[in-house]
């Protein structure tokens, strides 16, 4: 009979407090998390020029995987917008394939970093820079909604309106659900009963029906191949690591808790792997869903693991349901975790740090 020395069994106790802490509100929140998903894989697949499908995968993929070997407990992993922003010119150019090849090479050199134990200079990663990063992600989400709103008429604004109110208001007499799930829900049963003339969610692109299956990428093996998916490759690793980084430092200070950025690293890695042999693009953490996750009460890696699961789900079994969605719901959402984002005390503290001189500071490097 095999004994568990007391460290081993700390780690272990420590991994499964990560797991457990938290089950009702990891669950809820892991729920708001998969509906948040859908139209943002299907639009990071666009912006990346392939098929919806390829998003989708990645999404539930790297969800799943990085829940249980990611070193920052509910913080959600997925395909994101700018890695899809990497990708564009390799697919124009190669195809999806070489797309493939690219991703398992994203994974291997993230792993290198993390076994190198790199992520320790985050450290030297001044304050304003990530104030910067957080508010400027604040806006491209909030600017990432407003396409839904082009030629739409008045029941959008109406059902984005109360979708909002939902969300502010519910929280001051009702807690025991996340408010944007009331607010998904009650929104959707609102349209399908009125037969509102609203974008759903199954106006936004096919979704699969079918696992994804086992795929080696259809590239020859050889150093032109080599050449062709190193850059990017590289390109989307410290992309995809900074990113990851920088959001787990955010919901470090947001939970006031800690994580390991090293075996952080070393699992968007391994997740970037497994989504490339499953027919899925290269993806990192998603400041959006990861706030989404934590304000909804998501604490632990059963929340990652839910939102990932459930995305599955939807999208295999509950799939005549999950097109009925509207986007006015999921576009309140996103917009609340815009507005939550932004950090609004750097504005102020704009008015007090002295103005610099770019022109006489760049004579003086000079």
């Amino acid at each position: 009979m095999t004994t568990i020395s007391p460290p081993e069994r700390s780690r272990l106790q420590v991994y499964l407090h990560e797991w457990f802490q938290n089950p009702r509100g990891d669950l809820l929140s892991g729920l708001v998390v998969a509906l948040a998903l859908i139209p943002e894989a299907i639009a990071f697949s666009i912006i990346a020029g392939v098929d919806p499908q390829v998003g989708l995968y990645a999404s539930f993929t790297i969800a799943m995987v990085i829940a249980f070997i990611g070193g920052r407990p509910a913080m959600i992993s997925a395909a994101t917008g700018a890695m899809a922003l990497l990708m564009v010119g390799l697919v124009r150019d190669h195809g999806l394939e070489y797309l493939f090849a690219a991703t398992l090479l994203t994974g291997v050199l993230q792993i290198f970093f993390g076994w190198a134990r790199l992520a320790r200079y985050l450290k030297f990663v001044p304050r304003p820079v990530m104030t910067g990063f957080v508010n400027a992600l604040a806006i491209l989400i909030f600017m990432a909604q407003l396409p839904q709103f082009a030629g739409a008429n008045w029941q959008m604004y109406a059902m984005v309106a109360a979708g909002l109110a939902i969300i502010y208001l519910l929280p001051r007499v009702f807690r025991a659900v996340p408010s944007a799930l009331v607010a998904i829900v009650a929104l959707s049963v609102v349209a399908v009963l009125t037969g509102a003339d609203v974008k759903t969610v199954g106006d936004m692109g096919e979704l699969p029906r079918a696992l994804p299956p086992f795929h080696l990428p259809q590239v020859p093996l050889n150093l032109e191949t080599l050449n062709i998916i190193f850059p990017v490759a590289l390109t989307l690793c410290f992309v995809g690591l900074l990113e990851s980084l920088l959001t787990a430092q955010l919901i470090d200070e947001r939970t006031d808790t800690t994580s390991d950025k090293n075996i952080e690293s070393r699992g968007q890695g391994i997740a970037n792997i497994a989504t490339g042999f499953l027919g899925g693009m290269a993806g990192c953490a998603m400041i959006g869903q990861s706030m989404i996750n934590v304000t909804s009460g998501g604490r632990g890696r059963l929340s990652t693991f839910v939102a990932g699961l459930f995305l599955l789900l939807l999208i295999l079994v509950l799939q005549p349901l999950l097109v009925q969605i509207p986007m006015a719901a999921l576009v309140a959402v996103m917009i609340v975790v815009s507005v939550s984002t932004f950090d609004w005390g750097s504005l102020q503290s704009m008015a007090v740090h002295p103005k610099g001189r770019p022109w006489s500071c760049w004579r003086r490097c000079w």
